[in-house]
C-alpha cells in the first residue's frame, strides 16, 4: 500500500481537487488496495472547512464529489505516515522541506513531476483569486497528475 498526500496553502482547492480526483481514479482502477490518498495544507487557515464552493463546483461538472472532504492542516506526523508527499508548487515544497524530518526527505515531490504529458508547468497555480477557467485549469492539471501518480504506483505494487 503506497499512502499518498497531496499538499497546497490552505487544502481547500488544490490539495482536495488532487485528491478528489485520485480517489475517484483509484476506485474506477480497483486501486484501493494499492492506494491510499489524503490531503493538508501548509497553513491552518480553513481547517474543518469544504473544499472552496468553485472547487466544489467544477469538479462536480466532471463527476467528482469534494463535499466530504475538510481542510486539516499538514502535521509533522505526516512525513513518517505517508510514502509520498506532493506539494502543488515550489513554495509548498520549500515549507514541507523545513518541517520534515531528515530521514522523510526524500518522500518530498512536487506533484506535477508524475505528469508526463509535457504540456502543463510543473507548478499548480493557485486558482483562489482567479475566475472559473483557473479551477478548470487545476482539475485538468490534476487529472493528469493524478494518472500518472496512479501508473507509477501500479507499477511499483
Amino acid at each position: 500500500m503506497t499512502r499518498v498526500l497531496f499538499v497546497c496553502t490552505g487544502n481547500i482547492c488544490r490539495s482536495p481537487t488532487a485528491e478528489g480526483v485520485a480517489r475517484h481514479l483509484i476506485a474506477a482502477g480497483a486501486l484501493g488496495d494499492r492506494v491510499e490518498v489524503d490531503s493538508a495544507g501548509t497553513h491552518g487557515y480553513h481547517v474543518g472547512e469544504a473544499p472552496d464552493p468553485r472547487t466544489q463546483k467544477a469538479a462536480r461538472l466532471r463527476g467528482y464529489d469534494l463535499s466530504g472532504l475538510r481542510a486539516r492542516k499538514l502535521e509533522v506526523r505526516d512525513f513518517q505516515e505517508f510514502d509520498l508527499l506532493l506539494a502543488m508548487d515550489r513554495g509548498h515544497l520549500e515549507t514541507m522541506r523545513r518541517l520534515c524530518p531528515p530521514v522523510y526527505q526524500p518522500r518530498l515531490r512536487l506533484f506535477m513531476a508524475f505528469d508526463g504529458s509535457g504540456q502543463f508547468e510543473d507548478e499548480v497555480p493557485d486558482p483562489y483569486y482567479g475566475g472559473p477557467r483557473g479551477f478548470d485549469l487545476v482539475l485538468d492539471m490534476c487529472e493528469h497528475g493524478v494518472r500518472g501518480l496512479l501508473e507509477t504506483v501500479s507499477v511499483r505494487a
